[in-house]
């Protein structure tokens, strides 16, 4: 065999292999922890299996410094939990939310630990260490399966805001279930080790809010610049862990969660660039770890799987959690459709994974041999869970009539005569979309015509839960200020992606030093992409529509092609989205033609069409 590579080879496959994963499932549109599991497995135990010796083996290569990595990772995903976790939004997602808190999470926590010990023949301990770690269903699975689905903000709140607040949640209990086992196995008592978890908890907690509140206080004294925020928050996250685990083992993860949380309620103006940052480099550290954990388990620990663990798992998703969820959610404001929908869907993610891995090392590490059984227990349900909801959850919901639509949401910011307009021809082909505007009387035809309206400043927190961005594909901001219209599609594209943020030109260009490509105009940088043709701003196709233009959509057959669709145009007439047969739409402009294909349609807008014959 050829000589294995050197570290910094097998470090940069580490990372690599982690980003590449997760462009993969950004492509297919599958959950990433599934293809960064994969690439682990696939670079450590199954190579090992083939050849006889792993590709990767974390534990030669890092030696002693392999636990205090996985810790540290899972310190920053947990601190991510957190920051998630705004009170304000919480409050307003009403009563269901509230109740899988306080009744499901305890009532799945013991089901997953009865099934545990009688299925997997685990003790007590261990079983109930299993069910704190698979109580969570964080966002990282939850919301690219809501994307996906398109369902009802009445019943993704409720996912969401699950995953968001049990994710912590599972994971502290689980480490209060895995300090209360090493207290035993040092021979203190369940009382002894139960005091020392609440004071572990404590300690945490009062150093997560000291942290907490001590950093987002100087950030609002301008204490700190701007280009500082970022990394000096990761690098207080690192050492608030670090800190609070050398006051008692196990209580930093408590600390940064607490951490978080008390970030997110902190109501800081920069809170969103430290997001942004977090998740980048979040995401680098998390696809590593990731594969790390997985080529870190052997071709023995993955024999340990049988019969047993899938009977568990199927227990898991068809007994415990249709079982749990109705008990919970009977007699609250969702509907039955959306309580038969929410009982079927409970993906595990990367919380569960990352504290797995690290938890049940430890006690691998400290002896208890029976506990090797947990980690790749845990990476089988999140690949079950992740897969088989994801298989499950566009069928079920459009059996439970919670999908009106199949195809790519719009959300159109700015209700005027020319939106207006558009909403109408939209409506007509069937493509589902939200006006959205903050005078009410502006949008006072379109409710009269029966458009779904939002009324309202979409860059407010309330739009973040009431509007949802995510279950928009594309947006257009169309108002009079282009200033707006920019801050507006700024803020959205981090959500949609850049290339799915649109506005209307910048001022004509014809006047001399007011086109988009002179320095004094709006950056391309700081803006949407440009609908239409260049010049064509809102003043400019305002006018057009008090003339007499208005939009007309076109039908591409085998025999009418998208090269007659354009040829039929008036003089001065423009495409302005073609609705693909796959139901995705797509905003044209400069560089941007439409792709036509049987089954398309090609909206424009111009004066009337030359062509009467064309079809329509």
């Amino acid at each position: 065999m050829h000589a294995p590579p050197d570290i910094l080879l097998k470090i940069a496959i580490i990372a690599g292999s982690g980003i590449l994963a997760q462009w993969l499932a950004w492509r297919l549109r599958w959950p990433s922890i599934v293809l960064m599991m994969g690439a682990g497995l696939i670079l450590g135990p199954l190579w090992g299996l083939a050849t006889g010796e792993p590709f990767l083996d974390p534990q030669a290569l890092f030696g002693e410094y392999l636990r205090p990595m996985v810790a540290l990772a899972v310190a920053v995903i947990l601190f991510e939990g957190g920051l998630t976790l705004n009170f304000r939004d919480l409050r307003e997602s009403g009563g269901p939310v509230w109740r899988m808190i306080a009744l499901g999470f305890p009532l799945t926590w013991a089901a997953i630990t009865v099934a545990a010990h009688y299925i997997l023949g685990l003790d007590w301990d261990l079983s109930a260490l299993t069910g704190a770690i698979l109580t969570v269903t964080g966002p990282t699975v939850v919301l690219p399966l809501l994307r996906q689905a398109k369902l009802p903000s009445s019943v993704s709140s409720v996912l969401k805001w699950e995953g968001i607040v049990v994710d912590p949640m599972g994971a502290l209990a689980a480490v209060f279930v895995y300090e209360a086992l090493r207290r035993a196995d040092m021979g203190a008592s369940w009382l002894d080790a139960g005091l020392a978890i609440v004071m572990g908890a404590a300690i945490g907690a009062v150093i997560g809010l000291v942290a907490g509140y001590g950093l987002s206080l100087a950030f609002k004294r301008g204490l700190v610049p701007e280009n500082m925020k970022a990394p000096l928050t990761l690098a207080a996250v690192v050492g608030c862990y670090a800190a609070s685990d050398m006051v008692l083992p196990e209580s930093g993860l408590v600390a940064v969660t607490v951490f978080g949380v008390v970030f997110a309620n902190a109501r800081l103006a920069s809170i969103e660039e430290m997001r942004r940052f977090k998740e980048g480099f979040a995401a680098l550290l998390v696809a590593s770890v990731f594969v790390a954990l997985a080529a870190s388990l052997t071709p023995e620990s993955l024999l340990l799987l049988d019969w047993r663990a899938a009977l568990f798992i199927l227990v898991l998703m068809l007994v415990v959690r249709p079982l749990i969820v109705p008990a919970t959610l009977a007699g609250s404001t969702l509907k039955w459709p959306g309580i038969a929908f929410v009982s079927a869907v409970a993906p595990r993610g990367v919380v569960a994974a990352a504290t797995a891995g690290h938890l049940a090392g430890l006690l691998v590490e400290s002896g208890r041999e029976d506990a090797a059984v947990v980690t790749p227990l845990i990476f089988a349900t999140v690949f079950a869970t992740v897969f088989g909801y994801g298989f499950l959850l566009g069928p079920l919901a459009k059996f439970l009539g919670l999908i009106k639509h199949t195809r790519d949401r719009l959300l159109i910011v700015g209700a005027n005569p020319w939106t207006l307009g558009l909403a109408d021809a939209l409506k007509a082909m069937e493509v589902p979309f939200t006006i959205a505007d903050t005078n009410w009387r502006r949008l006072r035809k379109a409710r009269l015509a029966g458009h779904d309206t939002y009324h309202g400043e979409v860059l407010s927190e309330t739009a973040e839960y009431r509007l949802e961005p995510g279950q928009f594909a594309t947006l257009l901001a169309a108002t009079a200020n282009e200033a707006y219209n920019a801050l507006v599609c700024v803020d959205h594209a981090p959500e949609l992606g850049r290339s799915h943020v649109y506005q209307l030109s910048a001022q004509d260009p014809a006047a001399e030093g007011q086109g988009e490509d002179d320095p004094k105009a709006i950056a391309f940088t700081a803006r949407g992409r440009t609908l239409l043709a260049r010049g064509r701003n809102y003043e400019a196709v305002s006018a057009d529509w008090w003339r007499g233009w208005r939009f007309r959509a076109t039908k591409i057959t085998e025999e009418y092609t998208v090269t007659d669709a354009l040829a039929s145009l008036s003089e001065g007439a423009e495409p302005v989205l073609e609705l693909r047969s796959d139901g995705r739409i797509a905003l044209l402009g400069p560089a941007r033609k439409p792709q036509g294909g049987p089954g398309s349609v090609l909206l424009s807008f111009g004066p009337p069409a030359k062509d009467a014959d064309a079809p329509s």
